[in-house]
């Protein structure tokens, strides 16, 4: 058995706050340094990362003068604001020992269920990717109540892995893995080095909490690798106190558990969109666009539709129907109704001229887009 992460060009990796702060006490920077020196060995082997952090209301609580994690929910957010200053300096001052530059990424649950700030969230983590940054990303404590809070950075790893369509999502924390059952309560339990994300066996073994730094425990980790593999991402359990444990999953070492998507990437994300979205309009497509996509799966560009029908906004799911009326396909739009209505049957280069702007030269990009 060979690591996924091997084969794998887009990864977001989770570290939890046992592996980046003293036993809660304040940030170690020694620790943060080592996470830099694996991730810059990742990215010179070519590999896109983001990072998905604990550790600001730890680092917080430090600076303060607390001695005990408050539980008040302002007091978490004032310790998070504070906090989140440390954890960024300390990232940086450490990623540019390797000449790499972060950025940071605060976001809450209402950010990913809104389809426009999703797909701004997405386009911006993709550019920063492709510029050569490391994301640093963490739940904007400082705003989130209770409705709105992911709970956990382990399901926030996990959306992200979904957000930019990662390959893999290594959660790294103080457990060797899964088993069978606590091992700690259990001697006899069995190391699980394999299995498939969302298989329910996974949720009724694991039970309790993990360490006593952080928030989630093993079952967070295994509802994660469930949500990741929605978007046909992998998911490895491993301990982050493994020596060069990153360097080595790339590497294809078999370390922690690997839990395997049922699906690959686009295979899931075209079943997503033909099955599961409410259509918001439609486009209806010249008889060259039609063929396009039907023969060759191209993208959308504005010049092949010759009307649009309905009120949508940018990131909504719409039909492309032919000269008939048989729908072609099905996609998620680059530009509201209104826009389309402006730019249809105007080639790419006619786009800002007529908006004054221009989001993307696609109207639907084909990997946005599944064919009927």
């Amino acid at each position: 058995m060979h690591s996924v992460i091997h084969a794998s060009d887009r990864i977001v990796v989770k570290v939890g706050s046992s592996l980046v702060t003293n036993d809660g006490k304040g940030l170690d920077l020694s620790a943060l340094a080592r996470w830099a020196a694996e991730i810059a060995e990742l990215k010179r082997r070519g590999k896109q990362v983001v990072l998905v952090s604990s550790g600001a209301i730890a680092e917080g609580c430090q600076r303060l003068g607390w001695t005990v994690r408050p539980k008040g929910v302002h007091e978490l957010q004032a310790a998070a604001a504070v906090g989140q200053m440390g954890l960024c300096q300390a990232y940086e001052s450490a990623f540019r020992a390797f000449g790499l530059q972060t950025a940071q990424i605060l976001l809450t649950h209402e950010d990913l269920a809104d389809r426009t700030r999703y797909l701004n969230a997405r386009s911006t983590l993709v550019s920063l990717l492709n510029l050569n940054v490391v994301p640093i990303i963490n739940e904007n404590d400082t705003v989130v109540t209770s409705e709105i809070r992911f709970g956990d950075n382990d399901t926030l790893g996990a959306l992200v892995t979904n957000l930019i369509e990662a390959d893999a999502l290594v959660i790294l924390t103080d457990q060797q893995g899964l088993f069978s059952a606590d091992p700690r309560k259990h001697p006899d339990a069995e190391f699980i080095h394999e299995a498939e994300a969302g298989d329910p066996r996974l949720e009724e073994m694991a039970g309790g909490t993990g360490s006593s730094v952080g928030t989630g425990g093993m079952i967070t980790k295994i509802l994660a690798a469930k949500r990741a593999a929605r978007s046909g991402a992998a998911t490895v359990i491993a301990c982050g106190r493994e020596p060069h444990v990153l360097s080595r999953l790339a590497d294809g070492e078999a370390i922690g558990t690997q839990l395997v998507a049922a699906t690959n990437r686009m295979a899931a994300r075209k079943q997503w969109l033909a099955d599961h979205l409410k259509l918001a309009g439609r486009l209806l497509l010249d008889d060259g666009a039609a063929r396009a996509i039907r023969e060759r799966g191209t993208s959308l560009l504005p010049v092949g539709v010759s009307a649009v029908e309905g009120d949508f906004l940018r990131g909504e799911a719409v039909a492309c129907v032919d000269a008939e009326g048989n729908e072609v396909a099905r996609g998620l739009v680059n530009y509201s109704s209104d826009e389309a209505r402006q730019i249809m049957r105007k080639g790419t280069r006619e786009i800002e001229a007529a908006l004054g702007y221009i989001v993307e030269p696609e109207l639907i990009h084909r990997d946005n887009m599944v064919a009927l």
